[in-house]
């Protein structure tokens, strides 16, 4: 059955699909066109919104393909600082999405990058699962902010037989410097200000001019430094990642 079909009253008994849509890094033309047919057809959109921001990153994405005269955007606003806070909000926030599955509408959680790297989309799915395995769920995968950094950077990630990490964030040097010994590249997501912490680390783990640093992959906005003792506290974005390859 397809998204077009959720909505006919020639089905009344129909629960409604859950796609988990990951929407790609910032710039629309990276979009899958599964991820645009299921956005433009379905009459639910849900997407996750920080309580310290006034705008979804990943709607913005998406937001020139929907029609609000049609579509119903549905917002759920987390603490960004509250961990168990935050476990509540989607617990809840399953239960609102629920509620429009089995009125028998199809719902696309949208999220930057892809739905199963880092994303709040595992705590929903998580708790529809639980709570209502009845329910249909499709993921549409979405290229990842560590994919758009590397290609924006002109680096390879990884060549055959290396390995790579992804943290997402950096708690301290030793943590850096397992990482480093382990692995050929370590990708930082989400950097903070613990990032310039151990940025200043690089050179005593004999790393210095080994790290790039990109801001807002594939965006207009987008900034890649391969210099990083010019960063600064303000140059640190949430939509960000250091690249640190040996």
């Amino acid at each position: 059955m397809t998204t077009s079909e959720s909505s006919s009253p020639t089905n009344p008994g129909y629960i409604g699909c859950l796609y988990g849509v990951g929407v790609g890094p910032g710039d629309p033309e990276l979009l899958t066109r599964k991820a645009l047919r299921i956005v433009q057809q379905v009459p639910v959109i849900c997407t996750p919104q920080s309580e310290t921001s006034n705008e979804s990153y990943a709607l913005e994405i998406v937001s020139e393909f929907l029609d609000r005269s049609k579509q119903e955007i549905l917002r759920l606003t987390f603490p960004t600082d509250d961990a168990e806070g935050a476990a509540g909000v989607w617990r809840r926030g399953a239960e609102t999405i629920a509620e429009r599955l089995l009125a028998g509408q199809d719902v696309a959680f949208i999220t930057e990058g892809d739905p199963m790297l880092y994303s709040t989309f595992a705590y929903v799915l998580e708790g529809i699962k639980s709570n209502h395995p009845s329910i249909s769920v499709e993921i549409v995968p979405g290229v990842s902010s560590v994919m758009a950094a590397a290609a924006s950077a002109a680096i390879p990630l990884v060549t055959h037989g290396q390995r790579l990490a992804i943290l997402p964030a950096v708690y301290g040097i030793d943590d850096l410097r397992e990482a480093i010994a382990n692995y050929d590249t370590i990708v930082l997501m989400k950097v903070n200000r613990t990032l310039l912490q151990a940025l200043a680390n690089l050179e005593t783990l004999g790393l210095a001019g080994k790290g790039i640093y990109v801001r807002r992959a594939s965006t207009a906005s987008e900034r890649v430094v391969t210099d990083l003792s010019q960063l600064t506290e303000e140059d640190l974005d949430y939509f960000s990642l250091l690249i640190i390859r040996k």
